[in-house]
Formats: C-alpha cells, sequence, structure tokens
C-alpha cells in the first residue's frame, strides 16, 4: 500500500475520475428527426421485426425508451441500419401514439394487464361449433374485451359441418355482432376466403381463438405462403418455431389491403383491466338511459334505472340482458 508521509501535495496523490460523474446527465431527450416510421409486425424475444417501405427489418427498444414497449401493430420511429440485410439491427426510437389497445390479464385476479395488439380496428373471434365444443363463456370475455377497447367484434363460427349454428348465434343476436360461419370443406378448400376478406378490408383485424378451433387455417387460407415468407423469420401462422406461444404476427392480406394480426391461441381472457362504465358505450340505445343510474351503478341492481328506459320501450329488454350478461361475466371466472 502507497504511502504519503504527513504532508502529502497534489503531486503525490493521483485523483481517479469519478466514471458515474464523468458526463453530466441530461433530461433532454434525442429528437431524431431522421427516424423512417416502421410497422411492428412481431416481436421475439427483445427483437421486434417491422415493415418499413418495403422490407422488413429487425430492430431492438433504445434506452431511452425505458418501460415502453412496441407491440405489434405499433407504429413506430426507427434509426440506424434499415437496410433490412441479414444480421444487422435497428434501433426504435419512438413509439407513436396508439389510437386502440387489446388488453388481456392472464386471470380475472391478476393486476397485470398485457397488450396484446395496438392500433387494431376489429376483433375477429374465431370458435368452432363442434370439436372442440363451443365456449359461450369465451366469447363473452373477448367482446368486453373488444368494446372496452373500441374495436369492432367480428364472431366467426367454424367446422358447421359438425353443429348447426343457430342455437349459439341466438345468444348474440341481440348484441348485432357480425358474424360468420364456415365448415371445415371450406376452410381446407378456401371457398370461405372471399366470404372472410370482404369483411377485412381495409382495416386491421386481430384473430383470436383457443386452440383447435380452426384459427390458423383461416389464416392460411387469406394468407398464402410466399407472402408469409416477406414477414419475417417467425412464421406463426404454419404453427413453426416459437412465435405461436409467445406473441402475435401481423401479416398482409392477399387481394386486398388490409392486415391479420394471428395471435397465439389462449386458454382464458381475464378482464381484470376492465372498467365496466366503458362497456355500456358499446350499447348505444342503452347508454342514455343510464343518466337516471346511482353513481358507480353497476347496471344489475334495483336502483338502476335501465330496467325503467327499456320498459318505456327506448330499447329492447334482450339488449340490457345481454348487457348484465356480458358484465356478469367480467365478475365470474370461466369455468364458473
Amino acid at each position: 500500500m502507497r504511502r504519503y508521509g504527513k504532508n502529502p501535495d497534489e503531486d503525490d496523490i493521483r485523483i481517479r475520475p469519478n466514471r458515474k460523474g464523468n458526463r453530466p446527465r441530461t433530461h433532454t431527450r434525442p429528437k431524431h428527426e431522421d427516424a423512417v416510421e416502421g410497422f411492428v409486425l412481431t416481436v421475439d424475444r427483445g427483437r421486434i421485426t417491422c415493415l418499413v417501405e418495403d422490407r422488413t427489418v429487425v430492430a431492438m427498444k433504445a434506452r431511452e425508451l425505458g418501460r415502453k414497449s412496441a407491440v405489434v401493430g405499433d407504429r413506430v420511429a426507427i434509426v440506424g441500419d434499415l437496410t433490412g440485410d441479414k444480421d444487422t439491427l435497428a434501433r426504435i426510437v419512438r413509439v407513436e401514439p396508439r389510437r386502440s389497445v387489446l388488453r388481456r390479464t392472464a386471470d380475472d385476479d391478476d393486476p397485470f394487464e398485457r397488450v396484446v395488439v395496438a392500433n387494431a380496428d376489429q376483433l375477429a373471434i374465431v370458435t368452432a361449433l363442434a370439436d372442440p365444443e363451443p365456449r359461450p363463456r369465451m366469447i363473452d370475455r373477448c367482446l368486453v374485451a373488444a368494446y372496452d377497447a373500441g374495436l369492432d367484434p367480428l364472431l366467426v363460427l367454424t367446422k358447421s359441418d359438425l353443429a348447426p349454428a343457430e342455437q349459439l348465434l341466438a345468444s348474440y343476436r341481440p348484441l348485432g355482432v357480425p358474424y360468420l360461419v364456415t365448415s371445415r370443406e371450406e376452410l381446407e378448400n378456401g371457398a370461405a376466403t372471399e366470404l372472410v376478406r370482404k369483411h377485412l378490408e381495409d382495416k386491421v383485424t386481430a384473430f383470436v381463438g383457443h386452440s383447435g378451433v380452426g384459427k390458423t387455417t383461416l389464416v392460411n387460407t387469406l394468407v398464402p405462403e410466399e407472402r408469409r415468407r416477406t414477414t419475417g423469420h417467425v412464421n406463426a401462422v404454419t404453427g413453426r418455431g416459437r412465435h405461436t406461444t409467445t406473441s402475435a404476427l401481423a401479416l398482409p392480406l392477399t387481394g386486398v389491403r388490409g392486415w391479420v394480426i394471428d395471435t397465439p391461441g389462449v386458454r382464458s381472457f381475464g378482464l381484470n383491466h376492465v372498467d365496466p362504465s366503458r362497456v355500456i358505450l358499446a350499447f348505444p340505445d342503452l347508454e342514455p338511459g343510464t343518466e337516471g343510474c346511482p353513481r358507480g351503478c353497476s347496471h344489475d341492481e334495483p336502483e338502476c334505472a335501465l330496467d325503467q328506459w327499456v320498459a318505456d320501450g327506448h330499447a329492447d329488454p334482450a339488449r340490457l340482458d345481454s348487457l348484465r350478461r356480458l358484465l356478469a361475466t367480467r365478475e365470474r371466472r370461466e369455468g364458473d
């Protein structure tokens, strides 16, 4: 150990700079005026694949974004290597404001919400009529999430060759939800493609559904193999790779303008994040009747003004029943 004596001077002592204090801190963020707009196609273990003009670019999130993350459907600002060449990596420096956000929680008591898709216009809820049996509670939950996010719902019923659709549709007609009914043969031979495509044109549509309902087969008919290859290295649609269990994937429609976002199969759709007061906004015929409701009304209690609103002929009683069923599904677990 070096000793300097009783009275060391400045020549005897070497002062090491404080590394943490070398560079003055600043809260000024770079503006990145040269950033280029990109559209997030998929996210895989911190690597974000984006469409930039006519090519795909792999990027990572810039440190200045902090905890804010990019999800499929986001419009982002990108800098760096934008060639899209193999082994190149760009940087996302800004996530543009989102016009819609579809969220879910793992369970109803889970306080952590997960953003599934950003900037979608429509939510296609794919359900088989048999094999596996339909799960109306799952459909209701997806409808609540769609209404909460401001998305238009579309009910897609598959495997009509195994069971009739009428009984299930009877529960949803009062809601006015658009629907399509397809068979396995129509999905396999592509006959259902045009029927589905006309509901997707000029829209960004997120597809949700649990395993085995035919969601992947449907997306296959909408986005042929050669088109899917241009969207990046991870192929969720064919079921190959990690993507099917980790994230969503945006795919451009063939023949018309629009995008489909294929999401992983889900076992449940938690609604802990949903504010019940926003669900009523999806019922414009009922929403004015809530003006007479007590503060914090659950719309399913004796003092609820909606009962009188319906009794006075302002709305169909079946609509109120449907609203209350959807609100109740938020309070019950899926298996109840």
